[in-house]
């Protein structure tokens, strides 16, 4: 599952916390950590690269045997049977339901429905079991869409439809987040830790993801080269205040929220995507490179540092039955 540029130098960087020091990912501690536990990807693809990154690194200790009950690859699931620890992922990349507008139509404009008020089922009924659930949106609402509430069109994003008014990608974006998480706070019996994996910025330079815009950097920014701004800031704001939101209500009824905030970290990190070699070589790749996407290892194998860290600052009991409470370094 190794891939990425031949010129990669990614391996000589590594993410350096203001006045902290980040222990490296240990595998080995990992799966004890979550021995007999379950863990839940949710969202775009964004997140299958993530948990792609996850299996890389805890192939040290062991490969997962496929458990999936459906042979599409957007809800596979990895169980590891040494430690009895299940892996899952769920596509959702708007986190509500949503659907492409004319999938069949003589040209493919891209344009989706999304249904800003309605749970997606396909994750949303799926996830009550899990002990982790990590949750993530956001390259998806750049697209052309068309925003419904209460079965009615409210609005949309770059549709170019007549009469429907341009809210804006934002809207649909807070509305989606608003949605999900009220899914998540509506749970009955749910004991498990959800954790919002915050926006991972992309690095197109030179033109759009579209229009030949591209990502050839070979070095990480430096931290006062460049700051996060424009549609990015406001896509990871909007984050922050739905979260905040929701989490207050989760309080309230017992449940638990957290933050895995990976934004600025790999916003400082453009040279860490496949670019051009992201895809397979008899692929046709005029029309765009991979600037979203992170390659492997690279900057994305810091997010299991970050959650190792937090899974152990949740006081996740030792499996071997001691009640030992595992500090952070």
């Amino acid at each position: 599952m190794k891939y990425g540029r031949p010129d990669s130098e990614f391996m000589k960087w590594r993410w350096k916390p203001n006045e902290c020091e980040l222990p490296l990912f240990n595998p080995f501690q990992f799966l004890e950590v979550v021995k007999g536990k379950s863990m839940a990807f949710v969202g775009d693809s964004v997140r299958r690269n993530q948990m792609q990154s996850m299996i890389c690194l805890l192939s040290r200790v062991e490969w997962p045997i496929d458990e999936s009950y459906t042979s599409d690859n957007n809800f596979m699931r990895w169980r590891y049977p040494s430690y009895n620890f299940t892996m899952a992922n769920f596509w959702t990349p708007h986190l509500v339901r949503s659907k492409e507008a004319d999938p069949n139509g003589p040209t493919n404009t891209g344009l989706f429905n999304l249904y800003l008020d309605e749970f997606d089922e396909r994750w949303t009924t799926q996830i009550q079991d899990f002990d982790y659930v990590i949750l993530n949106g956001g390259h998806w609402f750049y697209r052309p869409m068309v925003f419904y509430e209460k079965q009615k069109i409210v609005g949309c994003h770059f549709c170019l439809l007549k009469n429907v008014t341009d809210l804006t990608k934002y809207y649909g974006y807070r509305k989606a987040f608003r949605t999900a998480f009220k899914a998540i706070n509506s749970l009955e019996n749910f004991k498990g830790v959800t954790f919002l994996r915050t926006f991972a910025p992309s690095h197109f330079e030179g033109g759009l993801w579209n229009q030949g815009g591209n990502c050839e950097r070979t070095k990480p920014f430096r931290s006062n080269e460049a700051q996060i701004n424009g549609t990015e800031l406001e896509l990871y704001m909007i984050q922050l205040e739905e979260y905040r939101i929701a989490e207050k209500e989760a309080r309230k009824k017992g449940l638990k929220l957290r933050l895995l905030d990976i934004t600025q970290a790999t916003f400082l990190r453009p040279d860490g995507h496949p670019s051009k070699y992201g895809h397979w070589p008899h692929e046709n790749v005029t029309l765009y490179n991979d600037c979203v996407h992170w390659c492997l290892p690279g900057p994305i194998d810091t997010w299991s540092d970050f959650l190792l860290e937090m899974l152990k600052m949740e006081g996740v009991r030792s499996t071997h039955g001691h009640g030992i409470h595992l500090q952070t370094n």
